[in-house]
């Protein structure tokens, strides 16, 4: 296991996110997964990186849905991000056992 940062850009028409995204990516089995608590969403690939990526591809449907849905305030605030100015900041990983 080990945690990775994703330096993650998601723009749409009306916003432009950028921020560090922690990732926890263990190997089960033949498979591997990635797992972020700051979204509370995971994946798994053939491979690491077919795990990124397809990480990448789920953080970018699972953002742009609550953006559409207009939820994205109170999704975010409930799973720990902190809004600043205009922008909002994911939770930190304070500890890990690994």
């Amino acid at each position: 296991m080990k945690w990775v940062q994703f330096r993650y850009h998601f723009h749409t028409l009306k916003n432009k996110l950028s921020f560090n995204l922690p990732v926890l990516i263990t190997k089960q089995n033949k498979r591997f997964v990635a797992y972020t608590p700051a979204l509370d969403i995971s994946t798994s690939g053939k491979s690491e990186k077919d795990a990124k990526a397809r990480f990448v591809e789920l953080a970018s449907l699972f953002l742009e849905e609550i953006i559409e849905a207009e939820t994205a305030d109170d999704v975010l605030s409930e799973l720990g991000w902190k809004k600043i100015q205009k922008g909002w900041t994911p939770p930190k990983v304070i500890f890990s056992t690994i």
